[in-house]
């Protein structure tokens, strides 16, 4: 066998794409190098041809002597037939428990009792060695809307937090904003209230300011606690307002970590007896995931954000404890209770005031490379590569996220239990979640460190599925798959089949003639929405802001802006259902209304409004393929959270809705 072919037979083992189809539908195929890169990254050694046999040959023989596969994907609650490929003795240990639930001897089949929800251990004989499976029982589907909200069709608004204003938070939303904002809309029948990533960003990460690059998903990002809602605590006019029509992170992260330490010193000193034991079950509560992460923060304090950066003895959490047994992180774990507290007070006043749902989250694709997340579950990531995407729809430059990759071998092997955990505290307080590129749970693409063009790798689809769907049951959330980009066949179907509900964004909803499908032709398992984080906004769209940007950036030459330009202006007439030559009769404003009420009347379970749109905003909350070109993630809203509620297009899409039969039933009093 040639060097070329152990390598293409180890890409295969590992689940790399030999070649995928580009936006414009040309093959590209992943070459040797990147090969290379994507299985070192599974921390399999091929450095030299020696190495790449003996790595190749251990690979085999794990294939050819397994009894049983690595994941078994079951229903729980029922009984399960497992094909094994000979005679064997089994256990079967249940989640949380180190007694055997079942056991058995089998010849050719194991069978399996029914077995409650949970990532249980099944271990098999073979010889004189003994195999792990994970047995995964999982409920069919993740919930439904009907099953969560007790109706099938709904609305909402969705905002970036961060954008939100009102004299008392004075420089960046904060989570009593967004609990006012949240009554506000469940008053007028939306159903949910969607935002932004509130993902830790870490404390000692003052350039950061992407709720998608976070430091940890499973822990919640402190810029946005109330300083005065802290309880025990009384403080005022400890943050300047911000002046200007962008936010000042800096000066704002300086202010407001000042006041948090005042306020902690405070709550040490003058809190209750109530307050301080609540703090206490709290960090019981949370156990080992969150002394590690308020370890880490207290650590990048006098380290750094980056812990690749630290001294060898602080790169693992192990280490870091035994080399650090004086530390106090409870300032940390103060700082995670009172974020936690204010997003579940605003998850309960959004319901209470009618909103079936509550709050409609977002889940980043990962966490930063040098993070606090990728420090907890180092055993579980990919080495030397980043996640992204390749030129799409979004950006046509393609994308490096900078964001850290599980893989898979490795992540099976813990059982999955980094994504459970960061999956359960994501869910804990909202009645929607959403998945950012959920098309990563069937393949990633990951971009090499050492420069070599990136390559799709293989995930383990219907075992994370399974994952999603029990951590969706037990915290009865729905679940949003955000679906965009280049989407492999059978995706959406599979998706749709597990419970999840897809994402249709009526700017790239187009027939394969380049039309715009109607309103009663999405998808009726998905939420729709005519733009994202990531998009023009309606009146962006209508000005032609987007191509602007491109071309400003050298994405797209002067003649391809000029066809883009002539092309816009035919969306534009299409999505109006107007002949061109009509257009200047109609505003940015008519747009957002037309479309706005042919989602309402559409099909699909699920319809989201920015608020972007309701207001007229014109700047995108986001360019993607930008950092500082583009003044991302910065914009605060021109209205504040008070003014909104009397905002008459807000109470115009509101009463569409309920024309439309979107509206939440109100509650008798």
């Amino acid at each position: 066998m040639t060097s070329a072919q152990a390598l293409a037979e180890l890409g295969m083992l590992c689940g790399i794409h030999s070649e995928f189809i580009d936006l414009e539908g040309v093959t590209r195929p992943t070459n040797p190098e990147t090969l290379r890169a994507l299985i070192r990254a599974n921390g399999l050694a091929i450095d030299t041809d020696r190495e790449m046999r003996e790595t190749l040959g251990a690979l085999r023989v794990d294939a050819a002597q397994r009894v049983v596969p690595h994941d078994i994907v079951v229903s729980c609650d029922q009984t399960a037939t497992v094909d094994c490929s000979g005679p064997t003795e089994w256990h079967l240990v249940l989640e949380g428990s180190e007694k055997p639930f079942a056991d058995g001897r089998s010849d050719m089949h194991i069978q399996l009792p029914a077995m409650p929800a949970g990532v249980h251990d099944l271990q098999v004989w073979s010889g004189q060695t003994v195999q792990h499976s994970n047995v995964i029982a999982a409920p069919s589907r993740a919930p439904s809307l009907l099953d969560v909200a007790g109706y099938d069709r709904t609305w909402g608004i969705v905002a970036p937090l961060y954008g939100l204003r009102s004299e008392r938070s004075r420089g960046l939303g904060d989570f009593e904003d967004l609990a006012r904002l949240g009554e506000t809309l469940g008053s007028l029948g939306a159903g949910f209230l969607g935002i932004n990533p509130v993902h830790a960003l870490g404390w000692a990460d003052e350039e950061t300011i992407s709720p998608y690059s976070p430091t940890h998903r499973g822990f919640l990002n402190t810029n946005h606690i109330s300083l005065d809602q802290i309880p025990d605590v009384s403080l005022a006019g400890t943050i300047q307002a911000s002046s200007g029509k962008l936010i000042e992170y800096d000066v704002f992260g300086r202010q407001h970590r000042l006041a948090l330490r005042a306020a902690f010193a405070q709550f040490k000193s003058e809190a209750s007896e109530a307050s301080k034991r609540a703090l206490h079950e709290f960090s019981g509560a949370g156990g080992q995931s969150l002394a590690d992460f308020a370890l880490f923060e207290t650590l990048s304090e006098t380290m750094g954000s980056g812990w690749q950066d630290w001294p060898e003895r602080f790169c693992t959490p192990g280490a870091a404890r035994r080399n650090t047994p004086d530390l106090d992180p409870e300032f940390h774990v103060w700082l995670q209770w009172l974020a936690t507290q204010q997003l579940a007070d605003a998850q309960r006043r959004s319901q209470e005031n009618g909103m079936g749902l509550g709050l409609y989250l977002d889940l980043a694709v990962g966490s930063r490379l040098d993070s606090a997340e990728a420090w907890g579950a180092g055993d579980t990531l990919a080495a030397g590569v980043s996640l992204g995407a390749p030129p799409d729809q979004l950006s046509p430059a393609g994308q490096n996220w900078q964001l850290a990759a599980y893989a898979p071998r490795k992540l099976t092997a813990q059982k999955y239990q980094p994504l459970r955990q960061v999956l359960r505290q994501a869910m804990q307080h909202c009645g929607v979640l959403r998945i950012d590129h959920a098309l990563g749970l069937n393949r990633s693409y990951w971009i090499p460190e050492n420069g070599v063009p990136g390559g799709y790798i293989r995930q383990p689809f219907q075992s994370l599925m399974a994952i999603i769907a029990i951590e969706a049951q037990r915290a009865k959330t729905v679940i949003v798959g955000e679906d965009l980009g280049l989407v492999p066949d059978g995706f959406r179907d599979t998706m749709a089949s597990k419970g999840l509900y897809g994402y249709t964004v009526v700017q790239y909803e187009k027939t394969k003639k380049g039309k715009f499908r109607k309103a009663d032709e999405l998808r009726p398992q998905s939420l729709a929405c005519f733009g994202t984080h990531d998009t023009p906004t309606i009146k962006g769209f209508w000005e032609g802001d987007d191509i602007a940007w491109w071309h400003r950036l050298g994405w797209i030459d002067a003649a391809s802006q000029t066809t883009a330009k002539h092309q816009r202006q035919n969306e534009k007439a299409a999505l109006m259902g107007v002949p061109e030559n009509e257009l200047h009769s109609y505003t940015s404003r008519d747009l957002a209304n037309r479309v706005h009420d042919d989602l309402a009347q559409g099909p699909t379970a699920l319809v989201a409004v920015q608020l972007d749109d309701v207001i007229g905003v014109q700047d995108a909350q986001n360019l993607p393929g930008t950092i500082d070109e583009h003044p991302n993630w910065r914009r605060i809203m021109p209205v504040s959270v008070d003014e909104i509620a009397q905002d008459r297009n807000l109470q115009d899409t509101a009463n569409s809705m309920a024309q439309a039969g979107r509206s939440m039933p109100k509650k008798e009093t």
